[in-house]
């Protein structure tokens, strides 16, 4: 037999089947039909809301290393959601955490057991210290803490509003005079 003759065959004894069970038929059409008006109706009692997409910060595994593995999970503990895609998920990157206090810590503390022969900081230090010792043993010399401070710097404005030290109380400290031997 022929597809089209099965086919035919098929779909008019599917349609002599269904007129003579009306009921079965009605329920059949009026089931999904119920279901798509409570569906419809859900979904307009309920408006969709706009929901961005997440970007979350990448945790290292503990094969990337001790430091970005804790990092990791004490950095995120909270599991933050990102608007826009974090520098971490670029190829390559391990961790988000290259300029964290811990991160530089180590950094510099490898540069400085690493390289301490080449490296001139020490000495440099050496030399800023010979100069305090030298402007210290010079008598007549009044210096003041505000004198070390940038200008526009917001020290006092942190004393007064962080700490909540009287504005008086914040000049008389600002106008105390250094020491610079004690230093």
């Amino acid at each position: 037999m022929a597809f089209w003759t099965q086919l035919g065959l098929l779909l008019w004894k599917n349609f002599t089947y269904r007129r003579r069970q009306t009921f079965q038929l009605l329920i059949e059409v009026a089931w999904p039909l119920f279901i798509f008006f409570i569906l419809i109706s859900v979904r307009l009692s309920y408006p969709p809301y706009e929901q961005h997409e997440c970007h979350f910060p990448n945790k290292a595994m503990p094969s990337a290393g001790t430091l970005p593995w804790i990092q990791g999970i004490i950095c995120n503990a909270n599991n933050p959601c990102f608007r826009y895609p974090t520098p971490g998920e670029s190829p390559g990157i391990v961790g988000n955490f290259n300029a964290s206090i811990v991160s530089r810590l180590f950094s510099d503390a490898r540069r400085l057991l690493l390289y301490s022969q080449q490296d001139t900081s020490i000495k440099d230090v050496q030399k800023v210290l010979g100069q305090l010792r030298k402007l210290g043993n010079s008598s007549g010399l009044d210096l003041k803490l505000r004198d070390f401070l940038i200008d526009n710097e917001t020290f006092s404005d942190f004393l007064h509003h962080n700490v909540s030290m009287p504005s008086s109380a914040v000049e008389e400290l600002l106008d105390a005079g250094v020491n610079l031997q004690q230093v």
